[in-house]
């Protein structure tokens, strides 16, 4: 990526970007719970919209339980790579492992899509690479914006309806509080 920054990591303009959260290892809920707040304890992110938490099969063929995933859209001056670290930064202080790819995680959190950059950079590929196939990245986002559009793959409601939900449960009886 080339140097898009003022100082500090900052951007000339603002972004909107789009994270998927998952946990599926310890208390699931209250990991998503902290890294929301964790995202937004720092200056650089302004929230914006927080999916449903919903209830979802694993992907990637690793043998493991269930996962919860939200989505949560903010806009930001920081640069994808300080949002980039921050999010790691939020995944090892709960306790998550690099072991198996695809594997069972206290918490992940991925960048979607940060504004229309488009980066194959190994550190970071923007959009998410997989994010078009995804059913509980795209089905929470379509909720959430049916008429966005993930760059270079079209519609977010027209790729969720593509994906299907199967696999993918909206859990009404679990809540996330946005922010503060």
């Amino acid at each position: 990526m080339t140097d898009r920054t003022l100082t500090g990591g900052h951007m000339l303009i603002k972004h909107r970007v789009v994270l998927s959260l998952g946990s599926n290892l310890g208390d699931r809920l209250e990991n998503l719970q902290d890294a929301v707040d964790a995202l937004f304890d720092a200056p650089g992110l302004t929230f914006l919209a927080l999916s449903p938490v919903y209830e979802t099969a694993p992907w990637g063929g690793v043998e493991q339980d269930d996962f919860l995933n939200v989505v949560v859209i903010a806009e930001t001056l920081l640069t994808p790579e300080t949002l980039l670290e921050r999010s790691q930064s939020i995944e090892e202080s709960l306790r998550r492992e690099r072991v198996v790819r695809w594997g069972p995680r206290t918490l992940d959190i991925d960048i979607v899509q940060f504004g229309e950059l488009v980066s194959d950079a190994p550190e970071l590929t923007l959009p998410h690479p997989r994010a078009h196939e995804r059913a509980f990245v795209l089905v929470p986002w379509a909720l959430l914006e049916p008429d966005a559009v993930l760059t270079g793959h079209g519609r977010v409601a027209d790729l969720a309806a593509a994906a299907g939900e199967q696999g993918v449960t909206r859990r009404d009886d679990l809540n996330l509080q946005p922010p503060a």
